[in-house]
């Protein structure tokens, strides 16, 4: 019998058995090995994400990776056993969005794996084998649960088309800022700085093939800035260390903002501003291909581990404002 936590409504999480899932046509069963959590998890058991992105009761989960066990009528054979990651957006195929490669911004209604979909906090999977991406054999599984947020800063590497040599920041030293930051390095930056205002993140950059600042020490100029915080006013302190003619690329959501971007300011430092909302599928290639080549790491970044029986801990360590924690992931 497998299990689930299940979140029924907002504040009530529970771990329930769950009948063996069947595959249909063109569909997969995974067999689950890793699940991380993100901000967009903690909002939908406090109840605070937006109501057209989430359908309750619903199984968290939408960055994982694991193994196909199941393959329905008219799968891919060569899929079976396979170690994989997927993608989220159960987009249509059809609409202009998805014609342009944007499955990302599909014109149907939302609908996402882990929010209005079971999701991956549980022992199996079911979902469209169109929305796989094999990993090497033997890769490492643990690591490649945080293929589906570095694949939407791989989304933001892309939009900024950054060139060798240019002068590249990152603002927003958390997970999402440190797995653009190695996306980045492996463009070949003139100089490349993550901008957080926690020292602790200076050792890690480094590691990443990056220099660290304090935002009150950071200095603009910079071709390319990576907005990664989703912090109050980051956005704007991206903008204002872009060049003259330069690219912004915001990816991180903020609440409210306490100091807004200001078209006029937009207009006169003739920056271009790129937004993401999660990520198409040449950026999940992308990430997937960076991942195998050896160019992204995410294991430095995974700070904590439960097991599935323990998700409302998981959740409490990531709620707790006095938490230093990273990558939190659940093991089935």
């Amino acid at each position: 019998m497998s299990r689930s936590v299940l979140i029924e409504r907002p504040g009530s999480l529970r771990l329930v058995p769950a009948e063996p899932v069947r595959p249909g046509p063109g569909e997969v069963v995974v067999r689950v090995a890793w699940s991380g959590i993100c901000g967009s998890d903690r909002e939908v058991f406090a109840g605070t994400r937006a109501e057209e992105f989430v359908r309750y009761p619903v199984v968290p989960g939408h960055e994982w990776s694991g193994t196909v066990v199941e393959l329905g009528p008219g799968t891919d054979p060569a899929l079976l056993g396979r170690p994989v990651v997927g993608e989220g957006f159960r987009n249509c195929g059809r609409c202009v969005a998805c014609r342009w490669g944007e499955e990302n911004l599909c014109e149907a209604a939302y609908d996402e794996t882990g929010f209005t979909r079971p999701g991956a906090w549980s022992d199996e999977l079911r979902l469209p084998a169109r929305l796989l991406h094999e990993l090497p054999e033997g890769a490492d599984l643990r690591a490649a649960a945080l293929l589906e947020p570095a694949a939407c800063m791989a989304a933001a590497c892309l939009k900024a088309g950054t060139m060798p040599g240019e002068r590249v920041a990152v603002v927003g030293g958390g997970t999402l800022g440190m797995l653009a930051t190695q996306l980045l390095a492996a463009g070949g930056p003139g100089s490349l700085v993550v901008v957080d205002p926690r020292a602790d993140r200076a050792e890690l950059a480094a590691r990443f093939g990056a220099t660290w600042c304090r935002p009150e020490d950071a200095r603009g100029g910079f071709d390319v800035v990576v907005e990664a915080a989703g912090a109050p006013g980051s956005g704007r302190l991206a903008v204002s260390l872009t060049r003259r003619g330069g690219r912004t690329v915001l990816a991180g959501l903020a609440g409210a903002e306490t100091e807004p971007l200001v078209p006029a300011e937009l207009v006169g430092a003739a920056v271009t501003v790129h937004t993401v909302f999660g990520a198409p599928s040449r950026a999940w290639s992308h990430a997937v291909r960076a991942f195998a080549a050896g160019l992204l790491d995410p294991v430095p970044l995974v700070t904590h581990e439960f097991p599935l029986e323990e998700a409302d801990r998981a959740l409490a360590l990531l709620a707790d404002p006095a938490s230093t924690c990273g990558k939190i992931l659940l093991h089935p």
